[in-house]
């Protein structure tokens, strides 16, 4: 189906009997998803998600941060979650594979671009056909955020977990943001422009977040974070 084919569906006026029945079985596939991956992930342990960008090269550095964070991450005891396909995620999912940890996919059937990587360990590989499902589970099943380079799927991801944490949806789990080159014209946006100039969020929310640079500083900020709240990762 064309992006002209849906905006005209969108339109198209539907009969009572042809509105039941499709939200009805559309609820119904909603709820296996959700059980499935409630099903899957519920015995998983403290995880961290990694997001980035499916359309990351082997040769970027960034692929590189990606695969020595994760490995670093399991070294310490701690699972792994990306979204499952090429890229960033699938760097992250080879360090954790490297390293002998939990490595989580949770993927997307998308028309291009996603496809699930190689180094999921093959019982915590989920594919999902709704994105908002597909985020529950990275923000339920995580506790803790480590956000590489991306496009907008990666800001969507970055926001969700700012919003629901501001919002005390859920704990304040650590936000880390890594490349303070990639990022840094983000942040000093909202700092100036959406706390300064519009006064959008409050100063406190700026500590939503944390800006690094290296594998190290990433996961000596989780290490803290569990530390602090003494949770058991998954020695």
């Amino acid at each position: 189906m064309t992006s002209d084919d849906k905006i005209k569906l969108a339109f198209k006026q539907k009969s009572w009997n042809e509105v039941q029945t499709s939200n009805s079985w559309k609820v119904f596939k909603i709820l296996a998803e959700l059980v499935e991956g409630f099903e899957k992930l519920g015995r998983i342990g403290p995880c961290v998600s990694i997001f980035g960008s499916a359309r990351t090269k082997p040769e970027s550095r960034y692929f590189k941060l990606a695969e020595d964070i994760a490995y670093q991450l399991t070294q310490k005891g701690y699972g792994v979650i990306t979204g499952g396909g090429p890229g960033i995620m699938e760097a992250a999912n080879m360090g954790a594979k490297k390293g002998k940890g939990k490595s989580v996919g949770i993927n997307i059937d998308l028309p291009f671009e996603q496809s699930a990587n190689l180094f999921i360990d093959p019982d915590k590989l989920i594919t999902f056909d709704h994105f908002f499902v597909r985020k529950v589970m990275f923000m339920k099943y995580a506790q803790g955020f480590i956000v590489l380079p991306g496009g907008f799927g990666t800001l969507d991801e970055l926001f969700e977990a700012m919003t629901l944490i501001q919002t005390q949806k859920i704990g304040k789990f650590p936000i880390i943001c890594v490349g303070a080159d990639y990022w840094g014209g983000l942040f000093d946006w909202i700092k100036e422009v959406m706390l300064k100039k519009e006064m959008n969020i409050s100063e406190e929310d700026l500590d939503l977040y944390t800006l690094v640079d290296t594998p190290e500083d990433a996961v000596q900020q989780i290490d803290q974070f569990y530390s602090k709240y003494l949770l058991s990762p998954n020695f």
